[in-house]
């Protein structure tokens, strides 16, 4: 029995976290019941999923925006393939804000005939992997792995959450010239994160005044959310996360995979996921200088 069995399941082809979900919850997600209102973030892990429904949080809770209300993401935005809140989904009031990690395929059957919308966001590869690695230390329900090579080759073959990157990018470019999904790249946020807010807020039809703007801006800062115990997950619970071993927000930039990755590693990423990449419809940002 290999050591993931431990932290994942496997089901219709893809990887689970461990007592985070049942192949019967999965399953149950095709027939959905979607409303036109609903509102789904999808990310691979470590693409900025956290910052992203931080800045949706404060987009539509004025709440959270002025910090009136103590809520944190997990009840703002809650996981729609996990549950760990046990938040009552039909009945929640609209409009419903969803994060997922699932592959086009495996989304409800509604909103792929056209209801709700989609926020799609993509990062570069290699810093999803490190990203990934340093979270591996984090996470309660992940292997702890130490040596990088291994997982690293783990990546590469698609034996982690959310399976290989290639075939989530791919599932879901696909859908790009879709009405119902903004793609946004996860470094285009960082190096313009206005500019993306009120590309969000034109997608969703959110009419914020210039001010509200700039406050869901500096409210979704890195240095604001990494002490916003309502942005930074450290109201998860312990047997999910331990913050002794490190930061779920970690540094939040573009290009660290240089800082981990060998010559001879990145060549071995390159020989393997290159050629797919650079037929994929999106250009992506390796360095923090790279132009998008």
């Amino acid at each position: 029995m290999e050591p993931s069995d431990k932290y994942m399941f496997k089901h219709r082809g893809f990887y689970f976290v461990q007592d985070l979900a049942t192949p019967e919850n999965i399953d149950s997600l095709e027939n959905f019941e979607m409303r036109d209102s609903d509102v789904f973030l999808v990310t691979f892990p470590k693409s900025g999923t956290i910052w992203t429904q931080n800045i949706l949080s404060l987009i539509y809770h004025e709440g959270h925006r002025n910090g009136t209300e103590d809520i944190d993401l997990l009840d703002r935005v809650p996981w729609l393939e996990y549950n760990i809140r046990k938040v009552d989904y039909v009945n929640r009031p609209s409009p419903r804000l969803f994060a997922s990690h699932l592959h086009y395929c495996l989304m409800p059957k509604e909103l792929k005939n056209g209801r709700g919308k989609i926020i799609y966001v993509a990062r570069n590869p290699k810093d999803v992997l490190v990203s990934y690695f340093h979270f591996s230390k984090v996470s309660q329900v992940l292997e702890d792995v130490e040596d990088f090579e291994v997982i690293m080759e783990k990546f590469l073959a698609g034996k982690v959450i959310g399976n290989l990157w290639l075939d989530h990018v791919e599932g879901w470019s696909a859908q790009k010239d879709n009405q119902n999904i903004l793609f946004l790249m996860y470094e285009e946020m960082k190096k313009d994160l206005k500019g993306s807010v009120i590309k969000i807020c034109n997608f969703l039809g959110k009419r914020l005044t210039e001010e509200e703007i700039d406050d869901v801006v500096d409210k979704a800062s890195f240095g604001k959310m990494s002490v916003d115990r309502r942005a930074n997950y450290t109201t998860m619970p312990s047997d999910l996360l331990d913050f002794s071993k490190g930061r779920f927000l970690r540094k939040g930039t573009i290009g660290d995979w240089k800082n981990t990755m060998t010559v001879a590693q990145n060549e071995r990423f390159d020989s393997v996921f290159k050629k797919r990449i650079e037929k994929l419809p999106i250009k992506f940002c390796w360095d923090i200088n790279d132009e998008l």
